[in-house]
């Protein structure tokens, strides 16, 4: 026979061994029940190593494409609108049938439109909460937070220069059109990237730029601002000095606002060391903010402001068309800007103007349809470039998806190493 001792704190005793196993059972569904817990708590708390993070780190990824799909769709919506809009004001403001003077006038306007309607983001911006800090990461935030007049500095100088492209902007492309613009801009945009962004170039990226290039060449759409032939060749040089100037600054402040982005916002205690699109919000209101001022100065300066009056007079459609037209570009120029601010923040700025300049064939085809302009028609070329358009950013797609996949590999590469020790 078989005797079985328990141990207790009231002495020593003899227990049928039917006692034991039901006590045995109880420590097994309490260790079973707290492992199940633990388990739970991993899931909702977010990444640990192992698995967990894995999870989370495949969620977050998916949030970013879908983040990144959003951002273009805005770039395409504001890219048309504000072309259909632009068309729709110079056509009914008799541009075509005003003489040379009057022609390259409210450019001031047209710059105040592209940066006034911001205060409409203002709502949106206190909707997205900002990060909550980390605790563990509060010290060394506070020893490497920016200072209150760098933040300022970025915003003042990428206001200044916001001002600066909307003027010129508007200017230029009432002298040379549309497409040579974004064209020179790509070029200047990508060489900049490579110096104060150090972005790395690979084949799937010079492959993208390439096949933009291509696209906004033969794919531009119709802009009824655009001289005549005999206009443009008395203003040949001027043109060229004006076209310079205003790629030279956009190109530059999308750079200088990834450096912002990743320098000087992220670092910030509000922001935690995380990106997040409130980041965006602030820096779209604060950079419209200061190119508003400056505009305003422009247009009382240059006494532009007295010929609203008559500009609204003579529009064909009214003074009410002329009101919602102008209202219709400022919303369509925000929508456009948190588009190109959203992918300069996920990606780069190299990325955001290639999905602007891909976007070309698209406004193409909706200013066909919209406008019976003359000789313009979407034939075999704006076909192509639609073609090229979706290469270019198939080619960028395809590189942006191979890095993300290369994260992943070398994270779970250091957690199996981490094992392993």
């Amino acid at each position: 026979m078989c005797v079985c001792t328990l141990t207790t704190n009231h002495g020593n005793g003899f227990q049928p061994p039917g006692f034991i196993r039901l006590i045995f059972a109880h420590l097994q569904n309490f260790k079973k029940k707290k492992t199940t817990k633990k388990r739970l708590m991993e899931e909702f708390q977010g990444p640990e190593p192992g698995g967990s993070e894995n999870r989370s780190l495949e969620l977050n990824r998916r949030k970013w494409w879908i983040s990144v799909f959003f951002c273009g769709f805005l770039i395409f919506a504001g890219d048309s609108l504000v072309m259909l809009l632009l068309n729709f004001f110079y056509v009914q403001d008799n541009r075509s049938e005003s003489d040379q003077d009057r022609q390259y006038r409210g450019t001031w306007t047209q710059a105040l439109v592209q940066n006034a309607a911001f205060p409409i983001l203002i709502p949106l911006f206190f909707l997205f909460p900002s990060p909550k800090p980390n605790p563990e990461t509060v010290s060394d935030q506070s020893n490497n937070r920016p200072p209150f007049l760098r933040v300022l500095l970025l915003y003042v100088s990428l206001g200044v220069l916001a001002s600066v492209y909307s003027k010129l902007y508007a200017l230029a492309k009432l002298y040379v059109g549309w497409g040579i613009l974004v064209s020179a801009q790509l070029i200047l945009t990508s060489l900049f990237s490579a110096f104060i962004n150090r972005l790395k170039f690979n084949r799937w990226i010079i492959i993208s730029i390439v096949f933009t290039l291509a696209t906004d060449f033969f794919g531009s759409p119709a802009f009824s601002g655009t001289p005549d032939e005999d206009e443009s060749g008395t203003y040949g040089i001027k043109a060229w000095l004006i076209l310079i100037f205003p790629t030279l600054a956009f190109s530059l402040s999308l750079c200088l606002m990834q450096l912002g982005f990743e320098k000087v916002l992220v670092k910030t205690k509000r922001y935690a060391n995380k990106k997040v699109f409130r980041m965006v919000l602030e820096m779209q209101i604060c950079v419209s903010f200061i190119a508003t001022l400056v505009c305003l100065v422009g247009l009382f300066a240059s006494g532009e402001f007295k010929e609203m009056k008559g500009d609204s007079e003579r529009f064909k459609k009214g003074k009410l068309y002329y009101i919602l037209s102008l209202v219709g570009l400022a919303l369509s120029w925000q929508v456009w800007a948190v588009g190109l601010l959203g992918l300069v923040l996920l990606v780069s700025g190299l990325f955001a103007d290639v999905v602007h300049m891909c976007a070309s064939p698209v406004v193409a085809l909706l200013v066909v349809l919209a406008f019976d302009f003359m000789d313009d028609d979407y034939g075999w070329q704006r076909r192509g470039a639609l073609l090229g358009a979706v290469l270019a950013l198939a080619s960028y797609f395809y590189s942006l998806h191979k890095t993300k996949k290369k994260e992943i590999a070398e994270l779970n590469k250091r957690e199996h190493n981490n094992s392993e020790a």
